[in-house]
Formats: C-alpha cells, sequence, structure tokens
C-alpha cells in the first residue's frame, strides 16, 4: 500500500524492483540504465505521481565547476570548531580538487536548518562532501533526505550495510584489533575503553570491536565496567577517565576511540600521580600531529588523509559523471610511541 505524503525515488525504487541510484539515473536520462529498466522505473514514477524536482535536476545537470565541503562543528578548546583529524583531511580534499580543476567550498553544516535542501536550491555546488556527523542515528534523516533529492554527496565515515549514501572511512575494526593485539603483547591484561561504543557512533563502536574480538580471541573477559562512553574531546578524555577511576575498576592500559580523548585521559593520569606507560600504558587513534608532541609521545593508530582525500573527490567525481561509485574502506597502520610500551 502507498504511504501517504509526497513519493520519493525511493518509492520508486521499490515498486520498480531497482536501487534509488538506478532510478536516479534513469530520471536524468543516463546511458547507463537499459530501456527495459527506464521504460519500467517511468511508469513506477507515472503509478506514484512522482513529478522530477526541476532544482534537484539542475543541480546534477548543470555543473558549477565547484565541489562543497562541509565540515560537522565539533566542541575544541580552540575557536576553530574543527576536530584536528578533519584539519588534515581538509588540506588533503584542497589538493585533490586543485589537482582535478575543481574549486573547493567550505563550510560547516548547520545541523538545524535545512542545509541540504539549501544546497541543492541554490546550486553552489556540483556535489558534496562530508565531514563528521556526530550522532549517526539521528544523522541518517538528512543522509536519506540528500540521496533520495539527487544530489551527488560522499561522506567520510564508517561503511555500514544498510547506509543511504557512498562513504570512505578506515578499517577501523582492524584498528581496534592491532592496538589491543599490541597492549596484550605489553602484558597488559586490563585494558579500558574510553569512547562511545554503540550504533549512534558506528566508527567508535567498531574500534571497540575490534578491541573486544582480540580480548575474547585471548581468553580474557569483555568486562563493562571497564569501558566509558565519550565523545573526541581532551575534556570528554579527561571526564572518562575520572570516571573510570571512581569505579575503583583495577586497569593497566586505556584504548582510546581517538587521540583527543587519549590525551584528555593522559592529563588525567597525571594529576591523580599516575605515570604513563609505567602504571598505565595509553593508546589512541587517528595519529593527528599533536600524538607526536605530548609526553610520553602517544601510540596510535594513523588514517591515511591523503589516501582519504583523493578517494572522496574522485567518489564525489563519478557520480557526478553519472558513473558507478561505491563505499570503501582504507587500510590503517599502528604508530607505536613511548606512550604504550612497557619495556619488556
Amino acid at each position: 500500500m502507498q504511504k501517504k505524503g509526497k513519493a520519493t525515488s525511493f518509492d520508486i525504487a521499490h515498486l520498480a524492483g531497482v536501487s534509488q541510484s538506478t532510478v536516479s539515473r534513469a530520471l536524468r536520462g543516463s546511458p547507463l540504465v537499459s530501456e527495459e529498466t527506464r521504460l519500467r522505473i517511468e511508469e513506477a514514477a507515472s503509478q506514484l505521481k512522482y513529478k522530477v524536482d526541476k532544482n534537484a535536476s539542475n543541480l546534477r545537470t548543470r555543473h558549477s565547476g565547484t565541489l562543497a565541503l562541509l565540515l560537522f562543528e565539533d566542541p575544541t578548546a580552540d575557536d576553530s570548531h574543527i576536530n584536528p583529524f578533519f584539519l588534515s583531511m581538509l588540506g588533503s580534499i584542497t589538493r585533490a580538487c586543485a589537482q582535478r580543476g575543481y574549486d573547493l567550498l567550505v563550510s560547516f553544516q548547520q545541523l538545524s536548518h535545512d542545509w541540504h535542501a539549501d544546497y541543492a536550491d541554490t546550486r553552489k555546488a556540483d556535489g558534496i562532501l562530508l565531514l563528521g556527523y556526530g550522532d549517526y542515528l539521528a544523522y541518517r534523516d538528512k543522509l536519506e533526505k540528500l540521496v533520495a533529492q539527487g544530489t551527488h554527496c560522499v561522506r567520510w565515515g564508517a561503511v555500514l550495510p544498510d547506509q543511504p549514501d557512498v562513504s570512505i572511512g578506515c578499517d577501523n575494526f582492524r584498528g581496534g584489533q592491532d592496538i589491543t593485539t599490541h597492549l596484550l603483547a605489553q602484558g597488559c591484561r586490563r585494558i579500558a575503553f574510553l569512547g562511545d561504543a554503540s550504533s549512534h557512533y558506528p566508527e567508535f563502536f567498531d574500534r571497540y570491536r575490534g578491541y573486544a574480538d582480540v580480548l575474547e580471541k585471548s581468553g580474557l573477559a569483555v568486562d563493562p565496567a571497564l569501558q566509558v562512553n565519550g565523545e573526541s574531546t581532551e575534556q570528554s578524555g579527561y571526564t572518562a577517565l575520572e570516571t573510570l577511576l571512581a569505579r575503583a575498576a583495577k586497569f593497566d592500559a586505556i584504548f582510546a576511540a581517538s587521540d583527543l580523548i587519549a590525551i584528555g585521559a593522559m592529563r588525567a593520569l597525571a594529576d591523580h600521580g599516575l605515570s604513563i606507560p609505567g602504571d598505565v600504558a595509553v593508546a589512541g587513534f587517528d595519529d593527528i600531529p599533536m600524538a607526536s608532541f605530548v609526553n610520553p609521545q602517544l601510540t596510535t593508530v594513523r588514517q591515511d588523509t591523503r589516501q582519504a582525500g583523493e578517494a572522496l573527490v574522485d567518489n564525489l567525481l563519478r557520480l557526478i559523471r553519472d558513473e558507478p561509485a561505491q563505499s570503501g574502506m582504507l587500510p590503517v597502520k599502528l604508530v607505536v610511541r613511548k606512550s604504550s610500551l612497557r619495556g619488556h
């Protein structure tokens, strides 16, 4: 039974038995869609009384030579409101755009406004790159609207089986495995995890899952008392470590879901007179520039921002050219520094 309200390209896809991306291609006359499939989609659109959004169509067919990069505003200690990891990504994306003959328009995502419609209607850019999203379950609705209206977009983030969009991310699960394996090799057995471990934050959750996988395969219990939620800020890491100490749970290592959380936790450990790595080994994730300048230098997992920037831009350009694009995960690299080396 047809649902109430204006029909979308998802409704057409369901009725025609094809993917939403195939519907979008067919309605804009892409040669990648066979005549038989195009006719079936047009028939479904007619049955649903679907009308093509002319503004959205213009965004796809009228090229501006510009890509838009929308950054999620993060709580930071300075006025940038940009996660330091994304600053490196910003440089990589800017270079990739320049090498491919595109200008880059950068702004913050105004999550309280209908920004996805604003970019389509004003035709500021041929496509959108998204960095950061906060709570994924709350953000997903905006992604679905972007895709439904036919806007070309690629997101940096977790690759999920049921996601509506194209995303490029790193192998967070493997990174979690690598860190935990390293900490176990240092003789640590009570490894705490600082960071949200739920589907609301799928990248952190995959890192947690990698951590839990290695512990279980090593015959060690995953102790809920050793997991504390936290977002990617130094203050959150400091608060999470305080919470862990207040539980009086024994731990000899910290795996923080981001470098910022790790750095905040290191400050809290120092304030409580605990040495790193003597009393507690510490590891983070991201390898932001600050990670090699804290004392002791922070063990972490490196994400290749150059490769990430190129993959984001290239996949967005494929969508703009009506070529197939697909989500993908990039490899990670364990970077061992003094904060986790126990000296044996």
